[in-house]
């Protein structure tokens, strides 16, 4: 299902770099294999329109159960990252185009052929790009709200690091329903996980967000595994918070191949629960914290649940 390419094709930057053991996965984390026929389907569709998916990309363990009901994150601008997280399974390198302007007319249509009640719309990272391709996340989303008006729409967006910080407007004013960026791990474990990104700027894209717009949802997580202590995740999510974050995921890192972060250790399942209690006694309005939580996991009820719990807070549900 994912691009089996060998480390050094797919990632040289991590071509030279020694080995690290992948161990056993636990019976909590492991997951079947996809057959079903919504899961074939979905994957005609994408085909049929050229289109990339994350789910594929960064080969995540859940894609079987999404695509078997027609959910899928659809990555924009290539499938080529101009980053080298040591987390992260997607190719890295210089990207071999420029942006394709029918990409998010193609995204919107198979949206309405899927019949998507909630879209999830991420992509690669492309320093490469003035904007960073924020003009072209704003046109997706546009081009998904005249091809599917009742589908609502999530964005999982890159930092915008080089960019002019008047390019998150641009996004902003496209008026998607969910604004996610991930801040992926703690900030002491930046600099070998993450480092080409800073923490407390990815988290102030987020803050900045709400200041723009303060009736639209934030979303951001963090994967736990990397090593990482308890004290740290807990700073995370008051971090968040002060910047008025709505919505956080936290999920068990995986390690692509020997060459990426080694795995620290799997988190079990009673310490994601406590992880989840904590976070919702924080005054999150949304908490997703298992082991196999990912970003786009579930996205679709999680967000009517976040809506729901907002109307609750205000006092009108």
């Amino acid at each position: 299902m994912n691009d089996q390419s060998p480390p050094r094709l797919r990632h040289p930057e991590k071509a030279r770099k020694p080995d690290n053991p992948q161990p056993k996965k636990p019976d909590w984390i492991r997951v079947k294999a996809p057959n079903s026929k919504g899961y074939f389907e979905t994957h005609k569709i994408m085909r049929e329109h050229n289109l990339k998916t994350v789910c594929e990309e960064a080969a995540c363990p859940n894609a079987g159960e999404c695509w078997s009901q027609g959910h899928a994150t659809m990555m924009i601008m290539g499938d080529v990252c101009t980053r080298a997280c040591t987390f992260c399974n997607i190719a890295t390198g210089k990207p071999p185009e420029a942006l394709d302007v029918f990409e998010p007319g193609r995204v919107a249509d198979a949206v309405k052929k899927l019949g998507l009640n909630h879209v999830v719309i991420t992509s690669v990272d492309r320093d490469d790009i003035e904007d960073g391709g924020a003009e072209h996340f704003a046109m997706t989303i546009r081009a998904i709200r005249k091809q599917a008006p009742g589908t609502t729409i999530e964005i999982l967006t890159p930092d915008f690091i080089r960019c002019d910080p008047a390019v998150l407007e641009v996004v902003v004013e496209a008026r998607p329903d969910v604004f996610n960026h991930n801040l992926e791990t703690v900030p002491g474990l930046y600099p070998e996980v993450r480092p080409g990104a800073r923490y407390f700027h990815s988290l102030r894209l987020l803050q900045r967000v709400k200041e723009l717009d303060p009736a639209m949802f934030t979303k951001s997580g963090i994967m736990v595994g990397l090593g990482e202590d308890k004290q740290a995740v807990l700073q995370v999510m008051d971090d968040m918070r002060a910047a008025d974050i709505d919505f956080l995921t936290i999920g068990q890192y995986l390690q692509p191949t020997p060459k990426h972060h080694r795995v620290d250790r799997f988190v079990t399942p009673e310490e994601f629960a406590a992880y989840e209690k904590a976070a919702w006694g924080k005054g999150f309005s949304m908490v997703s914290a298992t082991p196999l939580t990912r970003s786009s996991y579930h996205a679709g009820n999680d967000f009517a649940r976040l809506r729901e719990n907002r109307l609750k807070k205000l006092g009108m549900a």
